[in-house]
């Protein structure tokens, strides 16, 4: 039996963290007492210090931001998916030493959309363009079989999309933020923008909306989720990404065959109310 029973997450600023709720919960249910998970408060420059100095103990580490990319030199393996975002928000640390890294932002946004019923859509738009904007486009290549419109701010923004587009495969058109009320338009439109970027936008849902996926957790609902849900439409918000990538966390990390989604959700929602 292994001994290894501890676990983290890593990032700047980290103290609203909802993981350790999350995977709190899932040992809680998975009865696995002995094992615990806390947060720390690590940026770049502290991260190859505190990797360097973790003993047999631990399992794994979840990583947000800014660590995601900066991790990656530190790893003996990084899986496919992470590669192809150049991402890795989760570490396993193997039964002989090795450093893992994966990705499990990509697969979770994935089967958020799939419990909704969204398994294959024709055309998504996708709202701003940075590391959440990646990993939604690599979960679109999977599911959407036409185009991808990008709304974003700037030309470098636009240029970065068309990268990642080429990189993963995925049809992307870009077009100006001026006109990111044309994306309500698609089946499919995740909104990967900071809190407030996307309030403008609530009166321009229209009467037979679609499904969105904000990935904002707080403050919820949104002002564009609000105006989605009263139109209709299929909302999915940052909890439903957070839970299910942590869920897939929880299994790589603990071995445990299916960790307990319904229960993680319940934490999570709990822990948002309280705040």
């Amino acid at each position: 039996m292994t001994t290894r029973q501890r676990a983290a997450v890593l990032g700047s600023p980290i103290v609203h963290s909802l993981s350790p709720v999350l995977h709190r919960a899932a040992y809680a249910e998975l009865g696995l007492g002995e094992w615990t998970y806390e947060r720390f408060e690590i940026d770049e420059a502290g991260l190859p210090g505190f990797v360097a100095g973790l003993g047999p103990e631990w399992a794994g580490l979840s990583l947000t931001m800014p660590l995601k990319r900066a991790i990656i030199p530190l790893l003996d393996e990084v899986s496919a998916t992470a590669r192809s975002v150049e991402a890795v928000n989760t570490v396993v640390f193997t039964e002989d030493g090795r450093r893992v890294g994966d990705n499990t932002d990509i697969p979770g946004l994935v089967a958020a959309l799939r419990e909704r019923g969204v398994e294959k859509i024709p055309s998504a738009a996708v709202l701003g363009a940075g590391a959440t904007a990646s990993s939604a486009l690599a979960a679109l290549a999977g599911i959407c079989s036409g185009e991808v419109t990008a709304y974003v701010r700037s030309p470098e923004r636009a240029a970065e999309m068309r990268q990642w587009g080429e990189r993963l495969g995925v049809d992307v058109r870009v077009a100006d933020w001026a006109r990111a009320a044309e994306a309500f338009e698609a089946p499919l439109v995740i909104a990967t923008t900071p809190a407030g970027a996307t309030d403008a936008l609530a009166d321009a849902v229209p009467e037979h909306a679609g499904t969105l996926f904000d990935v904002l957790y707080e403050p919820w609902p949104t002002p564009l989720a609000a105006a989605w849900a009263r139109r209709g439409g299929t909302v999915l918000g940052g909890l439903d990404l957070l839970v299910h990538q942590a869920v897939l966390q929880v299994e790589q990390m603990t071995g445990a065959a299916r960790a307990p989604l319904a229960a993680m959700r319940a934490a999570g929602e709990a822990a948002l109310a309280a705040r």
